[in-house]
């Protein structure tokens, strides 16, 4: 179990929209728990309510409790860094990719050891996605394909190469046979999986396209960009059902964007979706007006690598320099985005 301390913060700088505020005095508390991993996080998803996993580059796959910072589980099998994690919608299963090119399925309450493996990758496996009801496995790599898999015999289901399109991340669209990617080729692709193919493919960007979300309702999906200097480093809503277009963009970070999600609605009295960036920084935004609501700057973490959605008012998100951040959400003049523990 981790251990529990409190510290208070004297030189933390807080945002609300797009106007910084130094703040020199006392803020929130921020709880520090005993760190998950041994070095950098590279991945994490939420698990259940209060249960996240987490994957780093001390080659470990780690359940925790994001509320009391108590660490469940914690699997040992990859040869090289995790570079991807995620699970099944009530399931007890998660599934881990690593730069080792191998895939793992790991079960909650079952042996030390993986319960599957997915072999087949050639290269670094960049993407990862189950299926709404966790009966099938789709995969990307470095090395142009996708595959698809039984998650029950591990049984490679179909096999798909595109030339140039270094995969950087999946997602299934939930209650449909569809997948989105992002590549390194700047372009988005709606895959079709029953047959593998593609059913769609967005616009080309001007930069690499680094991750990808769907929302709920299966309307709209995000991406997000490369990008230094101030240039790049945008997200982009996409319409999925309608004309197939590009909705709306959301500009503000400096540096590359590495991971967007769709936020429930809670505090924010608009559909809002989040961001974090190798800038240190993580903002929420209007869906539909791409207006900055909210940014926070997470100081001394390094590069941001991914997000995560716990509740309508907690995000969850991994650093290069320190750890996995619990970020929470409230609304009073304006949304409020702050920092209260991190492990």
């Amino acid at each position: 179990m981790g251990k529990l301390q409190s510290k208070i913060s004297f030189h933390t700088s807080k945002y609300r929209a797009d106007d910084p505020v130094e703040e020199t005095g006392p803020v929130r508390a921020v709880q520090q728990h005993s760190p998950v991993h041994a070095n950098a996080v590279t991945c994490v998803a939420a698990l259940k309510p209060d249960l996240c996993v987490s994957g780093g580059r001390d080659k470990s796959v780690a359940v925790r409790s994001w509320r009391s910072g108590a660490v469940l589980w914690r699997f040992i099998g990859h040869e090289r860094e995790v570079t991807k994690v995620t699970c099944a919608l009530d399931s007890n299963r998660i599934f881990s990719a690593s730069r080792d090119k191998m895939v793992m399925m790991w079960e909650l309450h079952g042996t030390p050891g993986p319960s599957q493996h997915f072999p087949g990758h050639d290269l670094v496996v960049t993407g990862l996605a189950v299926s709404p009801d966790g009966s099938q496995l789709c995969t990307g790599s470095r090395d142009n394909t996708v595959c698809k898999w039984d998650t029950e015999t591990g049984e490679c289901l179909g096999r798909a190469t595109i030339s140039r399109n270094l995969v950087t991340h999946l997602c299934w669209v939930p209650g449909e046979p569809y997948i989105i990617q992002t590549s390194e080729d700047k372009t988005v692709r709606v895959w079709d999986s029953r047959g593998l193919q593609v059913a769609h493919t967005f616009p080309a960007k001007q930069h690499i396209q680094t991750c990808c979300d769907v929302s709920q309702d299966g309307r709209y999906c995000l991406s997000t960009s490369s990008g230094s200097a101030g240039e790049g480093g945008e997200a982009t809503l996409w319409d999925l059902r309608q004309t197939r277009s590009r909705v709306c963009e959301y500009k503000g970070h400096f540096q590359t964007t590495t991971s967007c999600v769709f936020l429930p609605w809670g505090p924010a009295l608009a559909p809002s979706i989040a961001t974090s960036s190798y800038d240190s920084t993580v903002k929420v935004w209007d869906r539909d007006t791409g207006a900055c609501l909210a940014t926070l700057c997470l100081e001394g973490s390094g590069p941001l690598a991914s997000l995560a959605v716990c509740d309508s008012s907690t995000l969850l998100c991994a650093s290069f320099n320190s750890g996995i951040h619990v970020l929470q959400m409230s609304d009073g003049a304006g949304l409020v985005l702050e920092e209260v523990a991190v492990f």
